[in-house]
């Protein structure tokens, strides 16, 4: 790669470039973002053959930092817009996503896994834990606007919410799948003991500790920005973005929970604290930014990957096309109704809050966390590569040409 790095420059320009006048060139198309850079990215990949090829398992340490850095900038921008306050009416629909939705799909997918591609069972169930989560990266375009720009309606509201919390409550089946396949590889069985310790540490303390770590880091932070000391300076909304960033990840890392849930919650907290003020917008600014570009480094680079893989040759079988597809058209939508089931919402919010459970880098980090643990075989992680891989980028085309016509059908209502 490094032999190329001028080049790659280059395609990257091309891509920011992309990203700078999209709005203007594909206003009136169905076209997003995402699916022109993993175009570019995959037409780059198939016909640069002297490029060195991105073996998605030797590179998996470079993978997930990337990732990781990505979706924790997507989840402060997904916070700091959220206009709806904390109450349960409000927040119903993002709980039943959560709780009964995301654990159809995490079961639903392991299934398949097990069955149609002969996954062992830690890795079956890795392949629903990190299919599950709603992107909070590349379901920014149907998220909620900027702060104070009026009334959210309830899809994009939910969405937004979804992808801000999901990613971090997917996290205990990861660790959940990373224990078996330890357990399996060292000749053991599923032991209560393994089981008892997955609940009260992975599930109660890492949730617990990073809920209350993002509400201190949330609330410190904005009393020290918006003291009465401070409202005569301007302060950088670039510092107390990444600020906000990484103390909440940081610490929340350093007590062992989970930093997403810190990240989001931080953001969300941070946002209460003076919900009003106009220096949200600023913060929210910097911080979208921030994650388009980002986000143009991992699509163009994925789909480098995924032309490399077509140009060498990789089988994909019907098996992999039957399951993407019936995990988007069919798992995810029949899960979100019913969780939304009962809840007094119009059929098409249903629908497109339903739908519109899009799949993307949030996938990429997990399933490059969990591989690079050294616990699953380079058959399974193979595959789990490959059926990933095909599900994003069906993801991406299928709500990208769908979301603004699904979203249209929903009445633009304020609550």
């Amino acid at each position: 790669m490094i032999e190329n790095y001028n080049l790659f420059l280059l395609i990257c320009g091309v891509a920011f470039l992309f990203g700078a006048l999209f709005p203007v060139i594909f206003k009136k198309t169905p076209i997003s973002l995402p699916m022109l850079q993993v175009t570019l990215g995959v037409i780059v990949g198939y016909f640069w053959i002297t490029l060195t090829f991105l073996d998605p398992i030797d590179n998996g340490v470079i993978i997930e930092k990337l990732t990781e850095f990505v979706v924790i900038v997507s989840l402060v921008s997904a916070g700091i817009k959220i206009d709806t306050p904390l109450s349960w009416r409000l927040w119903r629909p993002t709980t039943r996503l959560l709780l009964i939705t995301m654990p159809i799909g995490i079961f639903s997918m392991a299934v398949l896994g097990y069955y149609a591609f002969g996954l062992t069972l830690g890795a079956a169930l890795l392949l629903g834990a990190v299919l599950a989560p709603t992107d909070p990266v590349l379901a920014s375009s149907i998220q909620v606007g900027p702060p104070n720009t009026g009334g959210e309606d309830t899809p994009r509201f939910a969405l937004t919410s979804e992808a801000g919390l999901n990613d971090g409550l997917a996290f205990p089946f990861v660790y959940l799948a990373i224990k078996i396949a330890e357990a399996f590889s060292e000749g053991h069985g599923i032991t209560s003991e393994l089981l008892w310790e997955w609940f009260t540490h992975d599930v109660l303390w890492k949730i617990g500790a990073g809920l209350v770590t993002g509400i201190i880091v949330g609330k410190v932070m904005a009393k020290m920005v918006f003291s009465k000391h401070t409202k005569d300076t301007t302060i950088s909304q670039g510092y107390v973005v990444i600020a906000l960033t990484l103390v909440a990840y940081g610490l929340a890392e350093f007590v062992h929970s989970y930093g997403f849930i810190a990240v989001f919650i931080a953001a969300f907290a941070f946002r209460r604290s003076e919900h009003k003020h106009e220096y949200h917008e600023k913060l929210h600014d910097f911080a979208e930014q921030s994650e388009g570009l980002l986000m143009t480094l991992v699509l163009v680079t994925f789909g480098i990957f995924l032309g490399q893989g077509l140009q060498s040759g990789v089988e994909l079988t019907w098996r992999v096309y039957i399951v993407s597809f019936a995990f988007l058209l069919f798992i995810r939508p029949i899960g979100g109704f019913i969780a939304l089931s009962g809840l007094n919402l119009p059929r098409t919010e249903k629908y497109a809050i339903s739908a519109l459970g899009i799949r993307g880098i949030g996938t990429l980090y997990y399933l490059a966390y969990a591989l690079n643990q050294g616990f699953f075989g380079e058959e399974d992680a193979l595959k789990l590569w490959v059926v990933c891989s095909i599900v994003i980028l069906i993801s991406i085309f299928m709500h990208g040409l769908s979301a603004n016509r699904l979203l249209k059908m929903v009445p633009n209502k304020a609550r």
